[in-house]
């Protein structure tokens, strides 16, 4: 009983994590240098990540700074985001890359943060399916025998308790990111 309970739990913690981590690659109209962890660079035919082959950082709320150890590299960095989904021209001086982010609109804010409430709302219903299988698993063990009423009364709640708990910590997660992006 114990191992479906933690089994679930981890699933969770996993679908949790997974959110937090998309929403880490919005981008909100400022600068933030997770934006770029899955854009990857052609380093000597090694697909690498650009944290990995440069020094980035946030020169002001909406610039983006990328200083490459090697900058033999520079072109490669460049075209990699110029080909990426983010929608930015990078701008090349031969030593550093800088990114501007553009303003975003009102319109465009609000479209966003119905994107992060759709990303919430769908990581909450992985979440309940992980309970609806596991509440499974304990009404089979239920009718083999292996557990009694109570315990599944028990199980049940705990279950639930545990879905309660991650659903609450995706409402912050999402309420957290919305205001973000709604700041100007």
């Amino acid at each position: 009983m114990e191992q479906i309970l933690e089994k679930a739990k981890e699933s969770m913690i996993k679908s949790v994590s997974n959110l937090s981590s998309e929403y880490l690659s919005i981008r909100a109209g400022r600068a933030n240098p997770s934006v770029l962890d899955k854009i990857m660079v052609d380093y000597y035919g090694v697909p690498t990540a650009i944290n990995q082959l440069a020094a980035i950082s946030v020169s002001e709320a909406r610039v983006l700074v990328i200083q490459p150890w090697d900058v033999s590299i520079i072109k490669e960095i460049e075209k990699a985001i110029q080909t990426s989904s983010l929608g930015i021209n990078p701008q090349n001086d031969g030593k550093i890359i800088r990114l501007i982010f553009p303003q975003i609109t009102e319109d465009h804010r609000r479209s966003i943060v119905k994107d992060v409430a759709k990303m919430a709302e769908e990581t909450k219903v992985t979440i309940r399916s992980i309970r609806r299988d596991s509440i499974d698993r304990f009404k089979k063990l239920k009718k083999d025998s292996q557990i009694t009423e109570d315990d599944l009364a028990l199980a049940e709640k705990q279950i639930q308790d545990l879905t309660d708990k991650f659903c609450f910590e995706v409402d912050n997660l999402s309420n957290k990111k919305q205001k973000e992006i709604m700041e100007i």
